[in-house]
């Protein structure tokens, strides 16, 4: 298993984005998981995935069972969890299979070729 991605800039950015990964390291298609330290000083677990070039950000954690969602399949804007199959929005959050349930997501822009994310 590989260990999630270091935060290549732990320091947030002067509007609360952290760098969470080059794009280049997220292809389309795909998920992965960061570690990202928030403003508190708290360390975090995000799932990162990139929908045919857009980039989305949630926390890494299935409210059902505590799945890694980034380690998850993605298919368009869906993400299955890889333990028990809930599967979620990465743009809304929402859950398919139990429509009280959702994940939060995080605002991602890109500057640079860097993923930033808003925790």
């Amino acid at each position: 298993m590989t260990p999630p991605s270091s935060n290549p800039s732990p320091t947030p950015s002067p509007d609360d984005f952290i760098a969470a990964a080059l794009l280049e390291e997220l292809p389309a298609g795909e998920a992965r998981v960061v570690r990202l330290t928030d403003r508190h000083g708290e360390d975090r677990l995000i799932a990162l995935y990139n929908v045919g070039g857009t980039v989305y950000a949630t926390d890494n954690s299935c409210p059902h069972s505590g799945g890694p969602l980034g380690k998850g399949t993605l298919r368009g804007e869906i993400i299955t969890c890889p333990w028990h199959m809930w599967s979620f929005n990465v743009r809304t959050g929402l859950c398919d299979v139990n429509p009280d349930e959702r994940i939060d997501t995080y605002p991602v822009t890109v500057r640079n070729g860097r993923i930033l994310v808003k925790v």
